[in-house]
């Protein structure tokens, strides 16, 4: 699972965009940061809510602080994630790796596994205001997948939320992670439902069996 990375660009037809989907590589950082924007994609995440260690509080960590740990980990090559084009602009990110490498899923009871060490997850999403809902989000989806199968990834995890009951819409702060029927969509099963919010989702990736016929 250790194979060397780098761009491995696949053209997809979204819902009225080709979109391009890129696997991070650290040249890739100022597209990044493009695509994050002011805001660090999301109140100055910087996407490392799930990476910060025991007894980090967000409030801390977000902003500048946020910016600089992830520009680290993209050097050293330790940010894994997808980045999808439109014409050559950055509209998406899926960041996906290790479970383990993503210290605050372990901390959060209700997204405890047995077999962490087996799983890959795929905790956060950010697409672009001016392209949201046009399909980006599930070409980044099956990117991942066919590239984690290729790396011999087994086991997939999703943390999609859920809306309160007698809801059906999420703030997009909220929905940041995705949503159930999204990764159903996708053959994701619920393995830890809650009434509502973060939910665990499982998809086993088995290898794509050949086409030829066996002589």
């Amino acid at each position: 699972m250790d194979e060397p990375r780098g761009p491995k660009p696949i053209t997809f037809r979204g819902m009225s965009l080709d979109i391009d989907v890129q696997e991070l590589t650290p040249d890739q950082w100022p597209a990044l940061e493009k695509l994050f924007g002011k805001n660090g994609a999301c109140s100055g995440c910087w996407c490392m809510f799930w990476r910060m260690e025991e007894g980090e509080r967000f409030h801390d960590v977000k902003g500048a602080s946020a910016k600089q740990r992830l520009k680290v980990l993209v050097e050293q090559g330790r940010a894994q994630g997808l980045l999808a084009y439109v014409e050559g602009e950055p509209v998406g990110w899926l960041t996906f790796g290790p479970r383990r490498s993503f210290p605050r899923l372990d901390r959060a009871p209700s997204l405890q596994c047995d077999d962490a060490d087996d799983v890959w997850s795929l905790p956060c999403f950010f697409i672009h205001k001016d392209f949201r809902g046009q399909g980006v989000a599930t070409v980044m989806l099956k990117s991942v997948m066919d590239t984690l199968r290729q790396r011999g990834v087994s086991t997939l995890e999703g943390y999609p939320m859920k809306p309160p009951a007698g809801t059906t819409r999420l703030s997009n702060a909220s929905a940041y992670t995705g949503t159930v029927p999204f990764f159903e969509k996708q053959g994701f099963k619920l393995v830890a439902e809650r009434p509502q919010g973060k939910q665990r989702v499982r998809k086993s990736l088995a290898p794509r069996r050949s086409m030829r016929k066996r002589s």
